[in-house]
């Protein structure tokens, strides 16, 4: 009678639902971190963590904007602690995505001190560029937990093809990394600080956006070819061929936003479409290539 009551246990598919919500809490954190940015509200609540003598804005767009993405980053918080607790109740599940799962609450976490010492040095650009690749960071493994969730619920199946191009998959990611840093130092050396009169990194944009053009290009090249194989197998894995065909179609859209917004300038609006879009690659990309090494067997047809 004092024995302690067993947890209860949650469903695969209820940890698959949560990790969804999860991962999709943390693109908006990310997009909404862009408008704080981009509309130079960077500095809108001049206090951390409290805004201004109150720990909440009386009035003002900065301080709003600025609020309003901490709210939505600590709603990612609880979700990432949420989904980490709950993979301890999931039967069955593997012990490496409870970790992951622990991974992404704890980057989620590591912000708060981040983003407070990027207020306090005033926006300064490199603090500012690395809150945005932890930020990517920890929405990769969030994805990774998806991908696993969806093999625990329907069953998985063996890597994908052979180990030549699962290898060059992970080639593949590395390839995309160095596109969203080479990105992120070109922001970082533009005219958007996130504030009023903000240093930037010292790096000319134009050689900075030379550098990113490169990287896009080879990751392009390595895309297709990853692509072509991919679509060539599709009847044995039709998500992850049309996944890639999406890929593709972002990427594409992604290289004409940034033309059009260099070309023009770079108005903030555009350059938001643009940090999106390449929120957007980065989470395709890791599925991806997470699925083939680790495939739901739904995917190949079989359970």
């Amino acid at each position: 009678m004092l024995a302690r009551p067993r947890a209860r246990e949650v469903s695969a598919r209820r940890f698959l639902q949560l990790a969804v919500v999860s991962l999709g809490s943390l693109y908006v954190v990310v997009t909404t971190g862009a408008v704080v940015r981009l509309t130079a509200s960077g500095l809108g609540c001049d206090n951390w963590p409290r805004c201004g003598d109150k720990p909440f804005p009386e009035k003002g767009g900065h301080a709003f904007i600025e609020f309003g993405n901490r709210v939505v980053a600590l709603a990612a918080i609880v979700l990432t602690l949420v989904t980490w607790l709950v993979s301890r109740r999931v039967r069955g599940l593997p012990v490496p995505v409870r970790w992951i799962a622990f991974g992404a609450f704890f980057g989620s976490i590591a912000q708060i001190p981040l983003g407070g010492l990027t207020v306090i040095f005033e926006l300064n650009p490199w603090l500012v560029m690395s809150h945005f690749l932890l930020a990517l960071a920890v929405i990769a493994a969030a994805v990774a937990v998806v991908v696993e969730a969806s093999g625990h619920l329907v069953g998985r199946s063996a890597p994908f093809g052979p180990a030549w191009i699962r290898a060059y998959a992970l080639v593949g990611v590395a390839a995309c990394a160095a596109l969203v840093v080479t990105g992120a130092i070109a922001t970082g050396s533009g005219p958007h600080s996130g504030g009023q009169d903000i240093p930037r990194l010292g790096i000319d944009v134009a050689d900075a956006v030379y550098v990113h053009v490169r990287a896009t290009s080879v990751f392009g090249v390595t895309l297709l070819l990853i692509g072509w194989y991919l679509w060539r197998r599709r009847r044995e894995l039709p998500a992850i061929a049309v996944a890639g065909l999406v890929l593709l179609g972002v990427l594409g859209a992604q290289m004409i936003v940034g033309e059009v917004q260099y070309r023009s300038a770079l108005p903030w609006w555009l350059v938001l479409v643009h940090v999106s879009l390449a929120a957007a690659i980065w989470v395709l990309t890791i599925g991806i290539v997470h699925a083939l090494w680790r495939p739901p067997a739904l995917d190949f047809g079989r359970q």
